[in-house]
């Protein structure tokens, strides 16, 4: 598996933990250990201009995904095959004011929306609600197992 993360964002952040959310994320939903993601951290002032050019909203936002090949999640018989997810963008700086509202660290906040921005790689998505619930499900079980991971660690 390749995962490349730049941190263009001026913020210290625990990148190996967002490489072992991944890595567990793509076992989880059976994604092929030689899929490819890019995982990009940037200041407030590159993701509005990012949150403008691609969604035509203004502000920064938390998590943005650019998905590649229209991977989908595999199955314990059928793997997805291997090739280039895409990438997420973070903005750490709005991640730590969503953290600091919710009540939890920015590292949790992070991996969160890092997870959040994977699903949307892999063809989830939230505009409907059907489809909310199940993205949701799907990420907070991917939050649940991560986190029980770790404690094992």
């Amino acid at each position: 598996m390749s995962i490349e993360i730049n941190n263009e964002s001026g913020v210290e952040i625990d990148e190996s933990a967002l490489l072992r959310l991944v890595a567990f994320e793509l076992d989880f939903l059976h994604v092929h250990a030689d899929a490819e993601l890019a995982i990009l951290l940037v200041d407030e002032a590159a993701m509005e201009q990012l949150h403008v050019q691609w969604m035509d909203e203004p502000g920064p936002t938390d998590v943005l995904s650019f998905p590649m090949d229209e991977l989908r999640p595999g199955s314990e018989d059928d793997v997805t095959p291997a090739g280039l997810l895409g990438d997420i963008v973070l903005c750490p700086q709005v991640a730590i004011a969503q953290a600091e509202a919710a009540g939890h660290s920015a590292l949790e906040e992070l991996v969160l929306l890092t997870a959040h921005g994977l699903l949307h790689l892999l063809g989830f998505d939230h505009v409907e609600p059907e489809d909310e619930k199940e993205m949701f499900g799907i990420q907070r079980d991917i939050l649940v197992g991560f986190t029980l991971a770790e404690r094992r660690r």
